[in-house]
């Protein structure tokens, strides 16, 4: 199966001052290591008759390391210099040919293939301690009763809290092998008592479908996360659900969604283009040119058809919206999406580390490539995003420069370009509005997603007693204006008691996230989206656009 995933460019960004010591400090190590882990991988992939040609590389690549352990300054971690020298080597490829460790190959493969070993919570962390967002509904947790606000002292006898938690903290201590047993401390909101649980773990299924819903009475919404093992199914399933409630037109959200398995989009594709239809095709010097096209009925073919795409909208989800656009199927609205159309085929190596290798890029029916340029290497790759901004890009579509010698022609001869990502038919610019100053500190803040979860963590019992399900949740659930003040005293309690002025714009903003987070605490994503959606301006926009 081939992989269009690397999230290495959505890292957080180091300052410009940091970077440029890194860099002086260790780019020799590094240029050394890499040039010679290049020649020892090459060594592995290259015809038997050049191996006595780098064999002498090989010798040196072992004797350099030698000199290292023998001689440099402080303790080294060959495993780390290793794998760094192999990272930069592939970086000098191109931005997204990557190496995986174990461990990582492992978290990787799990979230794309739509399971994973643990005990079966979302979690958030608060003031250095994990408290339970969500328990999700079958697993370990909820079976020995786990509740939303729970918060995680001990895991083991071992203390768990106040002691530098990080996410990879959590991961290494509650995930674990399926039928191993961990024993939790808790503390559970209005009692004083640690409580002790032992979850038995299990294998917990992860979807990548967050939420499928009438957003109008014959408008349907979809929004993937991402492209996994068991995307094309739940997408199935998905439109089944709908088309059963009366949809006859859809707005397919992929904003956020990096990309995943190309097998995966082609077959989300499959349900949306008439047979026969070009989905993508991918050419590269060792790799055979190939068409992917739509081959059998697919279950919404002929309604109306929105793709929601923003910046961070990638790979695979590119391709879904490259052939949406290209073969004139629907519209695409928001703002333009990453650019990334290279290919990935996956070596796993004996230690269970494995190579994806950019082994062909992809093209739209069009025949345009959409890949962005990384011909100034990898950092400057990486913070493609970050210049956007500087430049305006996300604020007006036209700040957008495309080459004009990459024009293409979709299938009723509109003008498309290449070279930089999906171009939507209605640019919706970030939305940056000076009136919502006083709701982007709250929520940046955190304040507003810990008050949402210790409300939630009081009132579950009362919220789904009064409201019987997700549906009737997002009708009736109201923010009371008592409810509002305490969120607003609970944000100057976190802050030094620094009050904060907030206009009827920011106050009707968090009122609106107030009420979709204790609805996602309580009912999950069901809640959340059908709550935020309502204010949304790329969602107005596609139900504009497919106003008849």
């Amino acid at each position: 199966m081939y992989s269009m995933e690397n999230r290495d460019y959505f890292r957080e960004y180091e300052s410009s001052e940091t970077k440029s010591l890194k860099r002086r400090n260790w780019l020799p190590l590094y240029l050394a290591l890499a040039f010679l882990a290049g020649i020892w991988i090459a060594y592995m992939f290259i015809p038997s008759s050049s191996n006595r040609n780098t064999s002498q590389q090989i010798d040196k690549f072992n004797e350099i390391m030698r000199y290292v352990n023998l001689y440099y300054i402080d303790t080294v971690d060959n495993d780390k210099l290793f794998e760094t020298a192999i990272n930069s080597m592939l970086h000098s490829l191109d931005p997204h040919s990557a190496y995986a460790n174990a461990e990582e190959q492992k978290a990787l493969q799990e979230q794309l293939d739509g399971a994973f070993e643990g005990i079966g919570i979302q979690f958030n962390i608060v003031n250095d301690t994990v408290v339970v967002v969500q328990v999700i509904t079958g697993g370990p947790s909820e079976k020995v009763g786990l509740r939303t606000g729970d918060r995680i002292v001990t895991v083991d006898g071992e203390d768990f809290a106040g002691i530098g938690i990080d996410n990879n903290m959590v991961y290494k201590y509650l995930r674990g092998s399926k039928g191993s047993l961990v024993k939790l401390g808790i503390v559970r909101e209005g009692f004083n008592q640690v409580y002790e649980f032992g979850i038995i773990r299990d294998m917990i299924p992860t979807y990548t479908v967050d939420v499928s819903y009438m957003i109008e009475p014959k408008t349907g919404y979809i929004k993937i996360n991402q492209f996994g093992l068991t995307t094309a199914q739940e997408f199935r399933n998905a439109l089944k659900k709908l088309l059963g409630e009366g949809m006859e037109q859809l707005i397919l959200d992929l904003r956020g969604n990096y990309g995943g398995y190309m097998d995966a989009c082609i077959d989300v594709c499959d349900e949306l283009l008439p047979n026969g239809e070009l989905i993508v095709y991918t050419e590269g010097l060792n790799s055979k040119p190939v068409e992917f096209n739509a081959t059998k009925k697919g279950a919404f073919e002929k309604g109306k058809l929105v793709v929601l795409i923003d910046e961070f909208s990638a790979s695979a989800s590119e391709i879904v919206a490259g052939a949406v656009q290209d073969q004139d199927r629907g519209w695409i609205v928001g703002r333009r999406s990453f650019g990334k159309g290279l290919v990935q085929r996956q070596f796993d190596l004996r230690d269970r580390s494995s190579l994806r290798l950019t082994v062909s890029r992809y093209h739209t029916p069009s025949g345009r490539s959409i890949q962005k340029d990384y011909q100034e290497g990898y950092d400057a790759y990486s913070e493609d995003l970050i210049q956007r901004y500087e430049k305006g890009e996300m604020d007006s579509a036209t700040n957008i420069v495309f080459d004009k010698s990459l024009e293409f022609k979709t299938k009723s001869g509109r003008t498309v370009y290449g070279g930089g990502g999906i171009m939507p038919d209605y640019f919706i610019p970030l939305d940056r509005d000076s009136n919502l100053n006083a709701f982007y500190q709250v929520l940046n803040f955190s304040a507003l997603t810990e008050f949402a979860l210790q409300y939630s963590s009081q009132h579950q019992d009362e919220l789904r007693k009064n409201y019987k399900d997700t549906k009737d949740f997002v009708q009736k659930m109201t923010i009371s204006e008592e409810m509002y003040q305490n969120l607003l005293k609970y944000y100057a309690s976190q802050n030094g008691n620094r009050k904060i002025d907030v206009n009827d714009a920011s106050k009707k903003e968090l009122k609106l996230w107030l009420k979709a987070i204790i609805g996602r605490n309580i009912f999950k994503e069901e809640a959340f989206y059908p709550v935020i959606n309502t204010e949304d301006k790329v969602v107005k926009k596609a139900l504009e656009v497919l106003l008849p």
